[in-house]
């Protein structure tokens, strides 16, 4: 049996926008549109084949709640730096400019998208060791 993760849905507040910033500053692209009454729905997919959902609900009249369940979203780049400056070229907000980290092979580099979802570009270097970080031993 093969299991796999496949797809996140998120709720956003301005479908238009949030569909712009993912499809046109980060690069991915549209699949699919969900319409009902209650909602609408927009599956945006990258090379990978792997897919984010964004969600606008009819009713939602306030700013997402984000609470504590969702940390972040990774996205995988072959250019951390050109990603990022797009991401703020477009107007989000930077959380921290590409760095390459010393723990692990990556260039990594966070923004946050119109709802403030926090979104972590990444740019591998080499392969990841199965364990890894300041901890590591």
């Amino acid at each position: 049996m093969k299991t796999s993760v496949d797809q996140y849905c998120i709720n956003v507040t301005d479908l238009d926008k949030s569909v712009h910033f993912y499809e046109t500053v980060l690069g991915l692209t549209i699949t699919h549109r969900v319409e009902t009454p209650d909602f609408r729905e927009v599956i945006l997919g990258g090379e990978d084949g792997n897919r984010i959902q964004l969600a606008h609900h009819n009713n939602q009249k306030a700013p997402i709640d984000h609470g504590n369940g969702f940390w972040k979203l990774y996205l995988q780049t072959d250019n951390c730096k050109e990603l990022y400056q797009r991401c703020i070229d477009a107007g989000a907000e930077s959380i921290s400019e590409p760095e390459r980290l010393e723990h692990w092979p990556v260039t990594a580099a966070f923004v946050r998208d119109p709802d403030g979802y926090m979104v972590e570009m990444l740019e591998t270097h080499g392969e990841t060791p199965a364990v890894s970080g300041p901890g590591a031993g």
